[in-house]
């Protein structure tokens, strides 16, 4: 029988963490190794980078699994992680423009192609929204191997950036994603809330657009001061002051321009709907455990908000990748750890940022 890719041949076997349920993860020592199709790419794993939705979905957000209000986002059984990139060991034979060998990342959703938002050009908001590291149909980067799909979003990774700053593309590249909509101009006070991994590339981003004042807020103090080597003007921790009020005498009383919001936190929304100016931008790109009430009188009656919500990456991964590998966007100590997948809770627990870590990672 003719195969379908061209390539070396694999082992049928491989290490791969496995989500049955919400808590239960288990290594798998013997998961099959993925088949390429006549239109896939298959590679093996460099390295997954730990995300803050990966540990919610390992605690059992409702976002993910669902509850008496949502159904069940997610589809076990599968294998999590969406910030991965590896080198092609198999080209199904339809596959044009990419050769064996060649380092390569994905945008995380995997479109459909059919729909009218992929047909209009907006395939981050495809309707099926298949995404890398949360569905078993299309499985994520915590494996040995991984197969892109036909309608995967694929680029080029150059083969001289470190490791540790290639994880960075596809958290970076959200960030890139969040800050554009925000419409940054040099006039506007800037605030952004959560200096973590996002909030960094935020930052970094941002600051290339030269806004009149950047302020990053954060309740640890370590982060602070890496937002400040990133671009920040200002730095304040809300568990030490009143933000509102000291952001409201730096403009006048009047408050900021703009407030993006990037914890994921319910009071971080509280905040920022109190210290934004009327008629100004509030953009919501945090990912909630849980729901979040707050007074909508606000965004109506009182101030008239433009606001805006930010999901994923598109469009933004050639830029991002350009502009880490020119040293651009800073990224120098966000990836602070890597682990091997048989200490894959060691890397999920360093992950919640409780000894001080940005990013850490799963290398292979």
């Amino acid at each position: 029988m003719e195969k379908n890719f061209i390539g070396v041949e694999l082992p049928k076997t491989m290490k791969a963490l496995v989500a049955y349920a919400q808590g239960d993860y288990r290594l798998e020592l013997n998961f099959p190794v993925p088949e390429c199709g006549p239109d896939d790419i298959i590679i093996k794993t460099e390295g997954c980078g730990v995300c803050a939705g990966d540990l919610k979905c390992y605690q059992g957000a409702a976002k993910f699994w669902g509850d008496e209000n949502q159904p069940s986002w997610v589809r076990a059984p599968f294998i999590p992680g969406h910030e991965f990139l590896g080198h092609i060991v198999q080209i199904g034979k339809n596959v044009e423009g990419f050769e064996i060998g060649q380092r390569i990342t994905a945008d995380q959703i995997v479109p459909c192609g059919k729909c009218r938002y992929c047909k209009s050009g907006r395939y981050w908001m495809c309707e099926p929204h298949a995404t890398f590291g949360f569905q078993k149909e299309n499985n994520g980067g915590m494996a040995e191997y991984v197969r892109y799909p036909k309608t995967s979003v694929l680029h080029h990774v150059p083969e001289d950036m470190d490791l540790k700053n290639a994880l960075l593309i596809e958290p970076y590249s959200c960030s890139k994603h969040a800050v554009d909509r925000a419409q940054i101009t040099n006039e506007d006070i800037v605030v952004i809330s959560g200096a973590g991994t996002l909030g960094l590339g935020m930052i970094t981003y941002a600051r290339m657009k030269n806004p009149a004042k950047l302020i990053v807020l954060d309740m640890q103090d370590n982060r602070l001061e890496k937002a400040k080597e990133f671009g920040a003007d200002i730095v304040m921790n809300p568990s030490k002051e009143n933000v509102v009020e000291r952001v409201k005498e730096m403009t006048d009383g009047y408050g900021c321009d703009i407030y993006i919001e990037a914890t994921g936190h319910p009071s971080s929304v509280q905040q920022g709907l109190n210290m934004v100016r009327k008629l100004g931008r509030f953009v919501e790109f945090g990912v909630f455990a849980k729901e979040t009430s707050i007074d909508w009188s606000i965004i109506g009656d009182s101030k008239e908000l433009d606001v805006l919500g930010s999901h994923l990456s598109p469009y933004c991964y050639p830029f991002v990748i350009e502009h880490i590998h020119n040293g651009v966007l800073k990224t120098e100590g966000v990836v602070s750890r890597c682990f091997g997948i048989d200490e894959w809770e060691k890397a999920f627990d360093y992950a919640t940022g409780k000894y001080g870590d940005f990013k850490v990672a799963i290398t292979f």
